[in-house]
């Protein structure tokens, strides 16, 4: 049987390896640093590590897929999403849980949309229903997203209730779901133009995971250890 080896010129399989390591690297941190974190942040940490670890264990399983087809691990991406972006959603339920009491209906009603997001972006992916219909929806889900955590109930609940942390935390996250989030559908449009380019595909989008994921986990690291010395000091 021949032995199927990363080509060094395979720059889209190089990301997969990459972020694999990254991921796996990223999770020991958050799970590590729990420790230093203290209340409900605790919780967030391990959180942030869940989303980590779920996607290190898809992008070992991504990057076999590249490396010995060549073709797009689409099935095993969405798979991740449809874990890692609701924990996502669960973080600023947790972030704004810790400082006030929080309607449920806030919580599914960011989760319904992220699974809208994701559900219909895959069916555009594997040509099941419209490529661009879909980009459509999932757009309108994502722009849902974007209206409650600037403008709607929970952007109103951080400012007003939130502590320093807790802000800056808030604040940062919903940054990255706007700006980071932003990547997907650029890979999308650029995967799909035309002719499409499967190479482009992944690694926008290897490069919004690595982005979205990490420094996700980074933000409430940051917001959990200032939230720990605040109260020590």
């Amino acid at each position: 049987m021949k032995e199927v080896m990363l080509d060094p010129a395979d720059f889209v399989g190089m990301s997969f390896w990459i972020i694999s390591a990254a991921m796996t690297a990223a999770t020991f941190f958050f799970f590590m640093e729990r420790d230093r974190a203290v209340g409900k942040w605790k919780t967030s940490l391990s959180v942030a590590a869940l989303v980590t670890g779920i996607a290190a264990i898809h992008y070992f399983y991504m990057r076999e897929v590249w490396i010995v087809s060549g073709t797009s691990p689409t099935t095993f991406r969405y798979v991740d999403w449809l874990l890692t972006v609701p924990l996502q959603i669960i973080e600023f339920y947790l972030i704004l849980t810790a400082i006030a009491v929080v309607r449920s209906a806030l919580f599914w009603k960011l989760m319904a949309a992220s699974v809208v997001m994701l559900v219909f972006g895959y069916f555009g992916e594997i040509r099941s229903i419209n490529v661009w219909g879909a980009f459509v929806i999932s757009m309108l889900a994502w722009l849902f997203i974007i209206y409650e955590v600037f403008l709607g109930e929970a952007s109103k609940i951080s400012a007003e209730n939130g502590t320093e942390a807790s802000k800056k935390a808030f604040n940062a996250l919903r940054i990255i779901v706007t700006v980071g989030w932003a990547i997907y559908p650029l890979g999308y449009v650029l995967g799909y133009t035309g002719g499409g380019s499967e190479n482009m595909l992944n690694i926008v989008y290897n490069l919004a995971d690595f982005v979205n994921k990490i420094a996700f986990g980074v933000v409430i690291w940051a917001a959990a250890t200032s939230s720990s010395h605040e109260q020590t000091s």
